[in-house]
């Protein structure tokens, strides 16, 4: 399926791995330009060298620390006119309220939580102004179905849901869409290093983190391709009455009894 996003310019942030990585890919081999920041110079590299080398396209790379509201605009400043912005960067750890120090809560929001609502002020200016363009935000079905054990990652979710369907809501009269995607457990890195905790907190072993992920929907994770997949479909032409909504990607699993 011809997707009609060839020559488009797409800013992901939280692009050097998992599905910031997988996003770049998949809008690379449908023929977008990519740009990618990430904190690390390093990775963000390695991951622009593999990006290249399945796709004829061009990758830049910024390295930024996107926590930090200088570093958002610098990012801006640099790279001020994407077709489509996918806001993917974020980490906000595993924990109950009194696992989770207040500095560290606050550290984790200010990069997802705060960090998209500031990309997205610095953003939507430019393409309210030229009645095109689509934000993509990345959050998680933690925010529908919210437990103690990540409760800073399900209230930010939460947030980030009801922030998502506000923006979409106004951003049709100016010709803009906003949507996101709430992934359910998606194998990356970032999945191991949360199952590693919950099964601290739950049998008092990280390393009997595989027995927290039994009884997943289809009996697996989600693969990071299939939410960047569905991401390039949504800010593409062929999604072009998708906005202000937030799809769930969870295999059903919240409905199950």
């Amino acid at each position: 399926m011809d997707l009609h996003l060839a020559g488009k310019r797409v800013l992901i942030t939280g692009g050097s791995k998992g599905i910031g990585l997988a996003c770049a890919e998949a809008f690379a081999q449908a023929g977008c330009d990519i740009v990618l920041a990430a904190r690390d110079a390093a990775t963000l590299a390695a991951a622009a060298d593999a990006v290249r080398a399945r796709a004829q396209v061009r990758v830049e790379t910024l390295a930024a620390d996107l926590s930090k509201p200088e570093e958002r605009e610098r990012l801006h400043a640099a790279h001020p006119d994407p077709d489509i912005l996918v806001n993917n960067a974020g980490a906000i750890p595993s924990g109950r309220l009194q696992d989770i120090p207040i500095a560290r809560w606050q550290q984790a929001w200010d990069l997802k939580v705060i960090g998209y609502v500031h990309m997205c002020q610095l953003y939507m200016p430019g393409m309210e102004a030229k009645r095109a363009g689509v934000i993509c935000n990345i959050i998680g079905m933690a925010g529908r179905a919210p437990r103690a054990g990540y409760i800073a990652g399900g209230a930010g979710n939460a947030a980030l849901i009801a922030f998502t369907s506000a923006l979409g809501g106004a951003a049709q009269e100016h010709g803009v869409r906003v949507f996101g995607i709430n992934p359910a457990a998606t194998k990356t890195d970032r999945m191991v290093t949360q199952a590693r905790f919950n099964a601290k907190l739950k049998f008092g072993d990280e390393a009997r983190w595989a027995e927290t992920l039994t009884g997943l929907p289809y009996g697996r994770p989600i693969e990071a391709s299939e939410i960047a997949d569905l991401a390039c479909f949504l800010a593409s032409p062929r999604g072009a009455y998708v906005n202000g909504t937030v799809v769930d990607v969870d295999g059903g699993g919240m409905f199950r009894a």
